[in-house]
C-alpha cells in the first residue's frame, strides 16, 4: 500500500514526522528551560528576602514593602513549633511540624498548597535561626499563569508551525522531482521510431543532472546498439540473397526442359556448391550472434601454435600451389597456449584465406611473445590494406571495393576478432609497406 504513495508524499510525510520529533522536543526543551528559570528566580528572592529577614528580626518586621508587594509572606516558628510572629498576622502555619523540625538543621526550599486548584501552591524558604525557624513563603501563581500561557502558545504555534514546514517540504520535494517527471514524460514517448530523441537535462549540477546525464549516454548506446543490429540484419539479408537466389535459377533451369544425366550432374553440383556457401554463412552469422551474447562455449586446453599452424598450412597448401604461391610457418613448435582450439584453428584459416584470397606472395604465419600474452601473426606481400579498410577491416560484412567482385561474406576477419576476445585477448591489423599483417592477441596463461 505505502508503494502506490507517490514520492513527494512520502517525502513530505517523512518531513512532517521527522519536524514533529523535532518541534515536540524543542517544545518540551523551552517549557522546561522557562519553568526553571522562573523557579530559580523565585527561590533567589526567597533567599534574598529571607537573609534580610534574619538580619532585620529583632525590628519586629518581617518583609519589606517590595517584598508584600510581590505577594511574600513570612512567619517565624518557636522553639515549641509554634508560630510566634506573622506577616500579616492572620497567616495560618505554612508548614507541617515535621518540615519545621527539618529546617531546624538547615534550610530547607518545598513547595505547597495553601488552598484549591493549582494557582495556589507556594514556593517556601525555611532557614534557622537559632532556636527558632523562619519561614517565608512566594505564591507561584504568577509563574504558572505564565507556564500556561507558554504551554497555549506552544499548543497553538507547534501545529502551524509543523504545517507551514510540512507545505515547504512537500513543494521542496514536489520541485526537485520536478525534472524526474519532466525524464519520466520524455521518457514515454521516446521508441525506435524516434532517433536522436533525449531525456532533458536540469541546468542544475546535482544528483538528477548526473542521472540525466547517464540515461541520455544509455540511450545513445542502446541506439548504437539497434543500429548496428539493422545494419547487421541487412547486411546478412543480402548476403544471402544472393546464394539463395542463385540456388534457386540452378534449379529453375534443370527443372524448365528436360535435360541429360551430366546436364543434371552440373546443375545439382552447382546447386550443391551454393547450398555449402549458405550453411558456411549460417555458421558465421551464428558465431557471430553467440560472440555478441558472449556465449562462444569455448572448451579450453594447452594448444601448440605451431602444430596448429602448420596443420592450417597443410589445409591450404593445395590452393596455394594452384596460385603460385607458398605457406610458410614460423612458430617454435613448443609455443602453447590455453585455447579452445577449434575456435583458434577457425581464425587462423580465416587469416590464411584472407591472405590468399587478397594477398599476394608468401603468406607467413608465425607467433612472438608480447607481455603476458601470445601475437599469432599472417603476413603476406601484397599492397596490404588502405588507411579507409584498416580501419574497418574487423566490422562486419566489410569489403574493399576491389574485394568485392572476389566474394565471400565480409565475416571472416569479424569472427577473428571474435574469436580473439572470446579468449580474452585482441585482433589488429599492421601495415609496414611490404604487405599486410594480421594478428591476434592470446594470453599465454589463464
Amino acid at each position: 500500500m505505502l508503494r502506490r504513495i507517490p514520492i513527494r508524499w512520502r517525502l513530505a510525510a517523512a518531513f512532517a514526522v521527522s519536524m514533529a520529533a523535532l518541534l515536540l522536543a524543542l517544545g518540551g526543551f523551552v517549557y522546561l528551560r522557562v519553568e526553571d528559570a522562573l523557579r530559580s528566580s523565585v527561590d533567589q528572592d526567597l533567599r534574598a528576602q529571607s537573609a534580610e529577614s534574619l538580619a532585620h528580626a529583632e525590628d519586629g518586621s518581617l518583609l519589606d514593602t517590595d517584598a508584600r508587594r510581590s505577594g511574600m509572606v513570612a512567619q517565624v516558628v518557636g522553639p515549641d513549633g509554634r508560630v510566634v510572629q506573622s506577616d500579616p498576622v492572620s497567616l495560618p502555619a505554612l508548614l507541617d511540624p515535621a518540615v519545621v523540625a527539618a529546617a531546624r538543621r538547615g534550610d530547607v526550599l518545598t513547595t505547597v498548597s495553601l488552598g484549591a486548584g493549582e494557582l495556589n501552591r507556594w514556593r517556601v524558604l525555611a532557614a534557622p535561626d537559632g532556636d527558632r525557624v523562619l519561614v517565608v513563603a512566594h505564591p507561584l501563581r504568577q509563574t504558572e499563569e505564565t507556564l500556561h500561557r507558554l504551554f497555549g502558545g506552544l499548543l497553538v504555534a507547534g501545529p502551524l508551525g509543523l504545517l507551514l514546514a510540512t507545505l515547504g517540504g512537500y513543494l521542496l520535494a514536489a520541485a526537485a522531482l520536478r525534472p524526474v517527471e519532466s525524464m519520466r514524460r520524455r521518457a514515454s514517448a521516446i521508441s525506435a521510431t524516434t532517433p536522436g530523441a533525449r531525456l532533458p537535462v536540469p541546468p542544475s549540477r546535482d544528483e538528477i543532472h548526473d542521472l540525466a546525464t547517464t540515461l541520455n549516454e544509455m540511450l545513445a548506446r542502446l541506439e548504437a546498439a539497434l543500429e548496428h543490429e539493422r545494419r547487421f540484419v541487412a547486411d546478412a539479408s543480402h548476403e544471402l540473397r544472393t546464394p539463395l537466389a542463385l540456388l534457386k535459377t540452378e534449379l529453375e533451369l534443370a527443372l524448365r526442359r528436360p535435360r541429360s544425366a551430366e546436364e543434371l550432374r552440373a546443375a545439382v553440383g552447382s546447386a550443391a556448391d551454393e547450398t555449402d556457401r549458405l550453411v558456411l554463412l549460417a555458421e558465421d552469422l551464428l558465431l557471430i550472434a553467440r560472440s555478441d551474447q558472449e556465449a562462444l562455449g569455448l572448451r579450453i586446453e594447452p594448444v601448440d601454435l605451431g602444430e596448429l599452424a602448420r596443420s592450417t598450412a597443410d589445409r591450404f597448401a593445395e590452393r596455394a600451389s594452384h596460385e603460385g604461391r607458398r605457406i610458410a610457418v614460423e612458430i617454435p613448435t613448443d609455443t602453447e597456449v590455453p585455447a579452445d582450439r577449434l575456435r583458434l584453428e577457425q581464425a587462423l584459416r580465416n587469416l590464411v584465406d584472407n591472405a590468399l584470397g587478397h594477398g599476394e606472395g608468401t603468406v607467413t604465419i608465425s607467433a612472438r611473445r608480447e607481455g603476458a600474452g601470445v601475437e599469432l601473426h599472417v603476413r603476406d606481400q601484397g599492397r596490404g590494406f588502405s588507411s579507409d579498410v584498416a580501419a574497418r577491416a574487423f566490422e562486419r560484412f566489410s569489403r574493399g571495393d576491389d574485394a568485392r567482385g572476389r566474394g565471400g561474406s565480409g565475416l571472416g576477419l569479424a569472427i577473428v576478432e571474435a574469436v580473439a576476445q572470446a579468449h580474452g585477448g585482441s585482433a589488429g591489423i599492421a601495415r609496414d609497406g611490404g604487405g599486410a599483417d594480421v594478428w591476434i592477441s592470446l594470453p599465454s596463461t589463464r
